[in-house]
């Protein structure tokens, strides 16, 4: 949602920081005719305080809320008060939540009474949490007076009252207006005085007003405000004739939302403390919290809305989640902003909104741990409690564009699983319908769940009406069934689960069979030669901005839309790639690979729009790809190319201001914008913008290589997907189809399209899918009446369940809310009919109605109906037919131990959010990579004290030595890491792998320890793991002694250390230091780990000593120590080292072989004489 309601002290803070700092928007800042009173403003929030608390703690808390505010607040202790809840809710006098002219004690004392505890406005109830507490100002009410600023598409509007208060009446009816065009100045004061302040007699008080109206648009625009009112405004003038003072009393706000990239910060730093009490600390101080927009009073923000809130803010993608009835029984977890809308008004329609526990949406392609936190958090709390006829889950949604349906399913699954026991508990039935790309596989995952589950769980898939499986869940008929379709059967047979998809029951599956069958409704006879056949005209006509010869510019890096936009122009049998090139403003210019059907082709890449501009001067169309943050910009550039007849801005989130800035400018340049916050748009057999359709097997099956006879317009994408599917179900397919947006002002609107396509001769009939929220809807019917559009209109809004919810409910996009009954979907369903428009009862009903409409036309022979074409073949990437499980090639490579290919790295199958969420460490981790299996802790225990034990042995060891001489003479960490890890063998460190293989091999042969070494004595070989240099039976070594007493007291059993132990007491009774050393100690002590552990069989375990297991222990602890030595090398700068030749002993051969009567300064040079001393 873009325009969030704030909280009244939060707006009065604005306007005491902003008021005289913004800039004007006047040709000239006029002087301020008033006086701003010191901002005095305390805030009393028991936000965190739960109703589930104790009543003494709840005493506790509001006490201290209370005591903080008047130690922040002195003034509160002299001044006469205004106390007030400040949670959104409207005409607080009149429901006697208003204290006025009371001491601070009374306050405190109203507040007592009402803090934490249910209040009742109107038919909504909610908790009472946060007050306003402010300075009471006496006045007369003849001062009193009402503004208002408002935006509206073409510009902002300022409504005014000489009359203000609580009994002010229809505003509408009696304020005075004055627009302001969103591309020009704000009038001077003198104009604004005319035009609103007509009515006020006193000049000082015009002048204030006038002035103050100025300064108020100011902080308005600046501060990217979308509503702002104040009543009563109360102009005291002073005794001593100097400028009045101008009062806000009650204060109402929304924020553009979508601007806080731009707005932010000044948001927060009136809410600082250095603003709201004055004071001064550190460097920062002066920066605040970030705007808080509250939920509507009556629907207090949950835990767990909280929680996907959090989540949905960390994401490109949407999570959206409102609980509506905690106890409810029918949850719905849908995706796609439209689809949720349509789901939710059909559970409505059949009688059970006091039923629908939650409104929500996931889109935006989340990833599957994104989409597992979703579902847990719904299945969590959809579980908590029983209903006596179950609980019924359904899982819709509409056909995606790009979101993977198998991966976020993978999330739902896991969710499913891990609550199996509670929704068995909870006898919950689940119903499933969904469509997109991977669709198959992901129903399939589902249906092969609900074998396993232990609950019922039904699947359908495209061949459904999106919201058939509602009517099923609920024990209801299924609405709309009754009309012929030609490609599947509304509701298949699913009385034990299926999964939909089957070659049995769908007729296009071009994926895997590259075949249709022939439908049985006709495809109709165009009354003029397509555009694919058409000759190249100099230009095409206004209502037709795509032809098959349309190019366009891809501007942004998105390979995988340009791709899929060079698949259409494929399979409809253009001459020329629909795509140019593409504009990528952070990268040189070069060329990018993309596919034309089978062929490897070459686009160009340019950093600029302007060579691309020059370079592709046929291009007439942009598809916009920039950021919420760079695409005003971006596309204002656009728009002064002359060449440049469409642009559609797919980002979502385009604060209002800018959206309204570029339709100002749009219309001034002739050029049609669609979006923001839109997928776009496609003419089947000609063109298509981006990701519009979805994947190439919904394309195909929706018919949308070839033109239809059915125009239509939408808001939504994921529902654009929907309208192409019904109707190439019901009529005899699309002509044109767009999706304008989902924001409050898309850059046209549905009366600008349905206007061309009542201009195009070969567009027969129009369709249009409204929502809630706005009043376009209504200049169509406008035009139906009076006959402007005379083609047939079948159409139907969505969101007719918003008038059933108690508390206002912001559905999936940022326009779907109504600001007054004449938004609502009900009312514009109302309307369309009365005008003339086909307008069903339900959206159900929609595919029969198109149906009966496309049938008269063809009776009449306004459709002349032709045969089906041949469905293309659609070339398919080897990267998605692998994904789809079509292909199959040996692998290059094989790896048993790590998966990254998912939504989240798996160690040994072991998920990495749950390596650290059990907290495994690096020995479970190294237990995972090195043995594919969870070792027992004391193992990983072990494992970890090998490591440090092993970490380092001091400088002088000949790893370490190699390692500091390698750092030394300026070499890399890696070079010196190799260099010292290449010293490892039989002599220095490789011991352990030996000393494993000699002492289990005697053990298993049955020697004695004795027979043992006597053995080796007599192959003339050492013990390897026995023996030090320093160390002895009287100087032990502690890190043996560490590991050995571990072992000791943790392991089951210890027979190789024990034999190791005795083999010990028979070689230091020769001499002291044949002792067992640390690499015999970690080497018997593995195998013990090994073979007696629990974990492997004793053919793993003898085959993990036989390929060096032990003995990358060793290398990767030592590692530890080498790297240590590198950087502490490279901290003291150390230089080139050169050894010393006094620790070199430099023999003369010559003087060997004269005895050793050579002197010391003798040398040899190889290939010299001998050069002796004189």
């Amino acid at each position: 949602m873009s325009a969030k309601a704030i909280r009244e002290y939060d707006g009065k803070l604005l306007l005491a920081n902003y008021l005289l700092q913004s800039p004007t928007l006047a040709e000239e800042k006029p002087a301020a005719a008033f006086v701003q009173p010191a901002t005095r403003l305390a805030q009393v929030n028991l936000n965190q305080v739960s109703t589930t608390e104790s009543a003494e703690k709840i005493a506790e808390a509001v006490d201290a809320a209370l005591d903080r505010a008047e130690r922040l607040n002195p003034w509160l202790l002299t001044t006469k008060l205004v106390a007030k809840p400040d949670q959104l809710i409207k005409r607080r006098g009149k429901s006697g939540l208003l204290l006025l002219n009371a001491e601070w004690d009374a306050v405190k004392q109203w507040i007592r009474e009402r803090a934490v505890k249910e209040a009742s406005v109107g038919t909504i109830s909610g908790v009472l949490k946060t007050f306003l507490v402010e300075p009471f100002v006496p006045h007369a009410q003849d001062v009193e007076y009402y503004v208002c600023i408002q935006s509206h598409r073409d510009g902002d509007e300022i409504l005014f009252t000489h009359e203000g208060g609580i009994d002010i009446g229809d505003v509408d009816a009696k304020a005075l207006r004055l627009a302001i065009p969103i591309d020009q100045a704000l009038p001077p004061s003198e104009r604004i005085a005319s035009a609103l302040l007509a009515d006020i007699s006193s000049e000082t008080q015009r002048n204030a007003l006038a002035t103050f109206i100025e300064r108020l648009y100011a902080v308005y625009v600046d501060l990217n405000f979308t509503y702002l009112e104040i009543n009563p405004l109360v102009v005291l003038e002073s005794a001593d004739g100097s400028a009045p003072q101008v009062i806000y009393l009650d204060l109402a706000a929304k924020l553009d939302q979508t601007a806080e990239f731009e707005s932010g910060d000044k948001w927060a730093r009136a809410r600082s403390d250095a603003v709201v009490y004055g004071t001064t600390g550190a460097a920062g101080s002066d920066v605040g919290p970030a705007m808080d927009f509250p939920a509507p009073f009556g629907r207090e923000l949950s835990r767990e809305e909280a929680y996907i809130q959090e989540l949905d803010a960390k994401t490109g993608a949407s999570l959206k989640l409102t609980i509506l009835n905690k106890n409810g029984r029918v949850w719905t977890m849908v995706a796609g902003g439209g689809a949720s809308v349509v789901y939710s008004d059909a559970i409505a329609a059949l009688g059970y909104a006091n039923e629908l526990a939650n409104y929500g949406e996931y889109s935006g392609a989340p990833s599957e741990t994104q989409t597992y936190e979703y579902a847990k958090t719904i299945l969590d709390l959809m579980t908590r409690t029983q209903h006596p006829d179950g609980k019924v889950l359904i899982i819709g949604g509409g056909i995606a564009n790009f979101t993977n349906v198998a991966t976020t399913f993978k999330g739902i699954i896991r969710a499913l699983k891990e609550y199996k026991q509670a929704l068995i508990a909870t006898n919950v039935r689940v119903f499933v319908r969904r469509a997109g790309p991977n669709w198959q596989e992901g129903l399939r995952a589902m249906r092969e769940l609900g074998e396993t589950l232990g609950i019922e769980i039904r699947v359908y898939g495209p061949e459904t009406h999106v919201t058939a499986i509602v009517p099923l869940a609920l024990g209801k008929a299924s609405a709309g069934a009754g009309f012929k379709d030609s490609l599947a059967k509304q509701i298949p047979d699913s009385t034990v689960p299926s999964t939909p998809g089957t070659p049995s029951q769908m007729d296009v599956d071009p994926l895997r069979s590259g075949a249709s069958a022939t439908p049985s409704v006709p495809v109709a006879a165009p009354s003029s030669s397509t555009a694919a056949d058409a000759e190249v005209t100099a230009s095409a006509p206004w209502y037709s901005p795509f032809t098959a010869h349309t190019r366009s510019i891809v501007y942004g890096m998105q390979p995988r839309a340009v791709q899929g936009m060079l698949d259409f122009d494929y399979i409809c049998k253009r001459k020329v790639p629909s795509v140019a090139c593409m504009v990528y403003p952070f990268g040189g210019n070069h060329v990018q690979k993309f596919y034309w059907g089978t062929q490897e082709t070459l686009l160009p890449v340019f950093s600029s729009l302007k060579e691309a501009a020059k370079r592709f001067p046929d291009a007439d169309v942009v598809v916009n790809f920039a950021s919420c943050r760079s695409v005003y910009e971006s596309t204002k550039e656009m728009l002064g190319y002359p060449q440049i007849r469409t642009v559609a801005i797919i980002a979502e989130g385009v604060p209002e201001r800018h959206t309204r800035k570029l339709i100002s400018l749009s219309q001034k340049a002739n050029v049609t914008i669609i979006g923001p916050a839109t997928v776009g748009g496609i003419k089947p057999g000609c063109f298509k913008i981006g990701n519009t359709g979805g994947m190439m097997d919904n394309i195909a099956s929706s018919k949308l290589y070839r033109p239809g006879s059915v125009a239509y317009v939408s808001k939504s994408g994921g529902m654009s997907n929907e309208l192409n599917n019904i109707v190439a179900r019901t009529t005899d397919g699309v002509y044109e189809g767009v999706a304008i947006g989902g924001d409050r002002y898309p850059g046209t609107t549905f009366l600008d399209h349905m206007m061309r396509y009542e201009a195009d001769p070969d567009c027969k009939m129009l369709l249009l899918l409204g929502e809630v929220g706005g009043v376009e809807e209504y200049k169509v019917a406008e035009a139906v009446r009076a006959k402007k559009i005379t083609k047939p209109v079948v159409a139907w809004c969505i969101g007719t369940c918003a008038g059933m919810f108690e508390t206002e409910v912001q559905f999936g996009h940022a326009g779907a809310l109504a600001n007054s009954d004449s938004e609502t979907a009900e009312a514009k369903n109302a309307s369309l009919r009365a005008a003339g428009v086909h307008v069903p009862d339900t959206f159900e009903e929609l595919p029969a109605l198109l149906n009966q409409v496309y049938s008269d036309l063809v009776q009449k022979a306004v459709i002349v109906p032709r045969p089906e074409p041949e469905a293309p073949k659609i070339p398919i990437d080897y990267a998605w037919a692998q994904e789809l499980g079509l292909v199959r090639k040996p692998a290059s490579f094989v790896s048993t131990i790590c998966d990254d290919r998912g939504q989240e790295l798996l160690y040994a199958g072991m998920r990495i959010s749950d390596v650290f969420r059990e907290d495994i460490g690096i020995g479970g981790v190294l237990s995972l990579l090195w043995f594919k299996r969870r070792l027992p802790s004391y193992a990983c225990k072990f494992i970890e004290m090998v490591l440090m034990l092993t970490a380092d042995h001091g400088p002088a060891v000949s790893g370490a030595h190699n390692t500091i001489v390698t750092a030394r003479a300026g070499k890399d960490l890696i070079s010196s890491l190799c260099s010292g890890l290449l010293t490892i063998g039989d002599r220095f460190g490789g011991a352990l792998d030996g000393a494993a293989d000699l002492f289990s091999t005697a053990y298993d042969k049955g020697l004695s320890p004795r027979e043992f070494v006597d053995s080796m004595r007599r192959q003339n070989k050492l013990i390897l793991g026995i023996g030090h240099k320093i160390k002895s039976r009287t100087n032990p070594d502690l890190r043996v002694s560490i590991i050995t007493e571990y072992a000791t007291k943790n392991f089951p059993a210890t027979p190789i250390l024990d034999y190791a132990r005795a083999v010990e007491g028979i070689t230091t009774a020769k001499k002291d230091n044949l002792i067992l050393n640390v690499d015999g100690a970690i080497g018997v002590l593995f195998v013990d780990l090994l073979r007696h552990s629990g974990a492997f069989s004793r053919e793993e375990a003898d085959e993990y000593a036989r390929i060096g297991t032990l003995n990358g222990l060793f290398v990767l602890g030592r590692s530890i120590g080498f790297i240590g030595h590198y950087l502490d090398q490279k901290r003291l700068k150390q230089g080139l080292y050169r050894h010393p030749w006094d620790d070199i002993s430099y023999l003369n051969p010559a003087a060997l072989q004269g005895g050793m009567s050579a002197t010391k300064n003798d040398r040899v040079q190889v290939g010299a004489a001998k050069i002796t001393s004189k």
